[in-house]
C-alpha cells in the first residue's frame, strides 16, 4: 500500500480495540458501525456515515460476525466501485472467522466489481478481546506474497504473530483449525470441571495442577479461570464457536479428511445454542454440560 489510510467496518468487542491500536500506530482510521455507542469511547477513529464512504481508503477491514453480514455491508461499496473503480492495490481485509470456500467466492465478486483494482485478503485472528486490546493477536493470512508484504505493517499494529498461510482462503482454514483445538479443549476442560466438582474436588486446585503438567495450555490459562468461577460474561459469544466448527466440517468434507472430534464438538455447541446460552462466553459450555448431566442419586453421592 502506498499510504496509511484504513477503513474499519465492525467496531464490536474485537473490532473497536483493533481499530484503536491501528490509530495509535499512526494510521488514519475511518470506521463504520451499525450502532452509535461504539464511537463514544473510541479515540483516534473518524466516523463514516456509510460503508461506501470508505471506498478510497488504502485498505478496508471488515470485522463482522460472518461473511453474509460482510457481503450485506459491502453492497453499496461494491456498487460504487462498479461506477468508478478504486485505486489499484486496494485491499479488502476480512478479519472475521468465515468459510474458507465462501471467502474465495467473495474475492471473485470484489475483483469483478472493482475492475481488478481491489482484492480480498482473509486474515482472521485469535487471542480474544484481551489480545485485541493488547495488540497481541495471532493473525492468519490468506494472500499472495506481494499482498502479504504490503499489508504486514498494518497487521502488525494489531498482532504480534502474523503469518502467511497460503493463498486466499488459507487464513480462514487456519482459523478453523485453531477453533477446532480451542473448542474441543474448552469442552474437555468443562467436562473435567463438572466431573471434579460433582466428585467434591476443588476445580481451581485441579486446574492449577493440570497447568503444571502435559495438560497445560493457553486455553487452560485463559478459559480455565472462567470455567472454575462459572463466569460466563461474554468475551466471545459461544454461538460463534458453533459457526466456526461448521467451517471445519465443510473444509474436512472438501479435503476428504475425517474429523471425529469436530463432529462431536459441533453437536455440543449446537446444544449450547438450543439451551439459549449462545450469547454468553465460550466457557458457558460448562453450563450446557451441567444441564445435560443427570442429577446424582443419594447412593452415588454417598459413595
Amino acid at each position: 500500500m502506498d499510504g496509511k489510510r484504513v477503513g474499519f467496518v465492525g467496531l464490536g468487542l474485537m473490532g473497536a480495540p483493533m481499530a484503536a491500536n491501528i490509530a495509535k500506530a499512526g494510521w488514519a482510521v475511518t470506521g463504520w458501525n451499525r450502532s452509535d455507542k461504539a464511537f463514544r469511547d473510541l479515540r483516534g477513529v473518524e466516523r463514516a456515515a456509510e460503508v461506501a464512504h470508505l471506498r478510497d481508503e488504502d485498505a478496508i477491514i471488515f470485522m463482522l460476525p460472518d461473511l453474509p453480514f460482510i457481503e450485506e455491508a459491502a453492497q453499496a461499496l461494491l456498487q460504487s466501485w462498479r461506477g468508478a473503480p478504486p485505486k489499484p492495490g486496494t485491499a479488502v481485509v476480512i478479519m472475521s472467522s468465515v468459510s474458507p470456500t465462501a471467502v474465495q467466492q467473495f474475492g471473485q465478486t470484489v475483483h469483478e466489481a472493482s475492475g481488478g483494482n481491489a482484492s480480498v485478503v482473509d486474515a482472521p485472528v485469535s487471542g480474544g478481546t484481551k489480545g485485541a486490546e493488547d495488540g497481541t493477536l495471532a493473525i492468519m493470512v490468506g494472500a499472495d506474497e506481494f499482498q502479504f508484504e504490503a499489508l504486514k505493517p498494518l497487521l502488525e499494529t494489531m498482532g504480534t504473530t502474523v503469518r502467511r498461510m497460503g493463498p486466499l482462503g488459507s487464513g480462514s482454514l487456519a482459523k478453523a483449525c485453531n477453533q477446532l483445538i480451542v473448542g474441543t479443549t474448552t469442552a474437555a476442560l468443562a467436562e473435567a470441571a463438572e466431573l471434579a466438582e460433582r466428585s467434591d474436588m476443588d476445580v481451581e486446585a485441579l486446574f492449577d495442577v493440570l497447568s503444571g503438567g502435559l495438560a497445560g495450555s493457553r486455553v487452560l490459562d485463559n478459559v480455565g479461570p472462567r470455567l472454575a468461577a462459572k463466569d460466563y460474561a461474554p468475551t466471545g459469544p459461544a454461538k460463534f464457536m458453533h459457526k466456526d466448527l461448521g467451517f471445519v466440517l465443510e473444509s474436512a468434507e472438501a479435503a476428504g479428511s475425517a474429523v471425529p472430534l469436530a463432529t462431536a464438538a459441533v453437536e455440543l455447541y449446537a446444544e449450547v445454542r438450543r439451551q439459549g446460552l449462545g450469547d454468553q462466553d465460550l466457557a458457558v459450555v460448562r453450563q450446557t454440560i451441567a444441564n445435560l448431566s443427570p442429577t446424582p442419586t443419594a447412593t452415588s453421592r454417598s459413595n
